[in-house]
């Protein structure tokens, strides 16, 4: 009788959310030629094409989304039988909180997959500023935190050495609108989230070091709000590079504003005492983020 290869299935799910083969290869732990040759066997044993490939990476047909639907089910159930049968079942409720600056398809697509992987979990989910996240973290309000740090500006993990989960590190960027030009001489129309916001802090402390003259235009309470301020051209603003969006680019130089570092996103370390369920599900989260 004929079947679906699993490990095929589970690398057409990485390829689709990856959006390309070279980005799906680390998270199977294949090279980008071994993940080619998947997708050629599987192709071949569905008899049509399940992905379209282009410059801008790939996206499903018509059959790759079916065949996706059916894929996520299988690869569900098997996952929960191998920890079911090796003592790993996970339940409880978990307290989540996140960093609003942290990729929201990511965000979607792992509340999916966790959903699907690990259904006797209750996720109850919070999106923070980072340095609200740690002072709540710190307080005890929730059993994970996943937060973002500016490389060389101090923090709270860093400042006390304390052993973090790096999940991905990121260059932040100047954005603006597609098209958008500063005007030489003349302030910078910035765009920031509220002063509370260490990124906020940082981008001001910045070009005021480099003198370089700003007037706060606008000041959103969240980063998709900044995000469409942007894409009105109503100024610009420092993010980290994915949040580049429909009509937000990285400003063409030469726009005479400073380089600026990466920031990294990581999980906030476990605390003295947390329960065995609560260690093993940030391990399950780091798992499903890389």
């Amino acid at each position: 009788m004929q079947t679906f290869d699993l490990e095929q299935l589970r690398t057409l799910a990485a390829v689709i959310d990856a959006g390309s083969l070279t980005a799906a290869a680390p998270r199977v732990f294949l090279s980008q030629s071994s993940v080619s040759e998947q997708m050629r066997k599987l192709e071949e044993r569905a008899g049509q094409s399940l992905l379209t490939r282009s410059k801008a990476g790939v996206a499903p047909t018509e059959a790759g989304t079916r065949l996706l639907a059916y894929a996520r089910r299988i690869l569900s159930l098997s996952d929960e039988a191998f920890r079911d049968l090796h003592g790993e079942t996970l339940q409880g409720e978990l307290r989540l909180a996140v960093t609003d600056y942290f990729r929201p398809g990511d965000l979607t697509q792992l509340l999916g997959r966790l959903g699907e992987s690990y259904p006797q979990v209750r996720l109850n989910v919070t999106i923070l500023k980072s340095d609200a996240l740690r002072a709540a973290y710190a307080h005890g309000d929730f059993d994970v935190g996943l937060a973002m740090d500016i490389a060389g500006a101090s923090s709270s993990a860093s400042a006390q050495g304390a052993k973090t989960s790096l999940i991905r590190r990121e260059s932040l960027a100047w954005l603006g609108a597609t098209g958008l030009r500063v005007a030489r001489g003349e302030p910078v129309r910035l765009l920031a989230l509220p002063d509370t916001c260490s990124l906020h802090q940082f981008t001001v402390a910045l070009l005021r070091r480099r003198r370089v003259p700003y007037v706060l235009a606008h000041v959103a309470s969240g980063v998709a709000g900044l995000q469409s301020a942007l894409a009105a051209g109503l100024g610009v603003a420092c993010l980290n590079e994915s949040a580049v969006c429909e009509g937000v680019t990285r400003l063409a130089g030469p726009h005479g504003l400073p380089a600026v570092p990466k920031v990294a996103f990581q999980f906030l370390p476990g605390r003295r005492g947390e329960t065995a369920f609560v260690t093993r599900a940030r391990e399950m989260l780091a798992t499903h983020l890389v």
